[in-house]
């Protein structure tokens, strides 16, 4: 009786630790394993918050770029962790200067990335090869070992893939390589804010995370035209 007992008790724990990591790896990120052997299992490393902030950027972007220029244009606002990138069509420099600067007026936005393009607005056709473009690098980034896939937006025009996202520098360069590989991308942009790893780390048991700060320096390599915040890969 005594063994039954016992049996039923450690079935019963391992089902409740079980339950418990699943809880904490879908709100953030869980540390597995002793020192020597962590593992980070990474979600949208964005709070609740950061995501319904977010969304809420997005449409009041957009909502400001269709009564600023109706279907003169085609302006697309990305945001991530209030950080926002746009893309698009826009008929002159003036155009691309004065969207940016509606972007950047929108409340929360904390950084506006300028990748409009100046010309006539992009065919359905090739929009719709970005979209599967896109799909094709999000499945990529599924599929690779090492990469947060589930924390990186991926944006696709004309071909030129854009990654934004909160990852280490490694994740970052790992993911880029990988949207690279994939057949009809013609160019990496990086967006990420970059962050050190023990800041990702979550005990599971007082649920503090690393105290390292995120950060928001530019980045070392070549920068992009229009942003000092973006690094472009090109593909080879």
């Amino acid at each position: 009786m005594n063994n039954f007992i016992a049996r039923n008790f450690k079935r019963s724990l391992v089902a409740s630790v079980l339950a418990f990591s699943t809880l904490l790896s879908g709100c953030g990120v869980l540390l597995v394993g002793g020192a020597a052997t962590t593992a980070l299992v990474a979600a949208d490393r964005r709070t609740a918050g950061e995501q319904v902030e977010d969304q809420a950027i997005e449409m009041k972007i957009g909502a400001e770029m269709r009564r600023m220029f109706a279907d003169k244009a085609r302006i697309i606002s990305v945001s991530y962790a209030s950080k926002v990138l746009l893309i698009g069509d826009v008929a002159s420099a003036d155009d691309k200067s004065r969207a940016e600067a509606a972007a950047a007026k929108v409340e929360n936005v904390k950084e506006v990335v300028n990748r409009i393009r100046i010309g006539d607005i992009t065919p359905l056709s090739v929009r719709t090869n970005d979209t599967w473009i896109t799909t094709k690098v999000r499945t990529a980034l599924i599929d690779a070992k090492e990469v947060p896939a589930r924390t990186i937006v991926v944006t696709t025009e004309r071909g030129v893939v854009y990654l934004q996202g909160k990852v280490t520098e490694t994740e970052g360069n790992m993911a880029a390589r990988v949207a690279a590989s994939v057949t009809g991308v013609n160019e990496v942009v990086k967006v990420f804010q970059i962050v050190s790893r023990e800041s990702l780390v979550t005990d599971p048991v007082t649920g503090n995370s690393g105290a390292a700060p995120i950060s928001t320096s530019p980045q070392s390599a070549p920068a992009s035209a229009g942003s000092p915040d973006t690094e472009v890969m090109p593909v080879q």
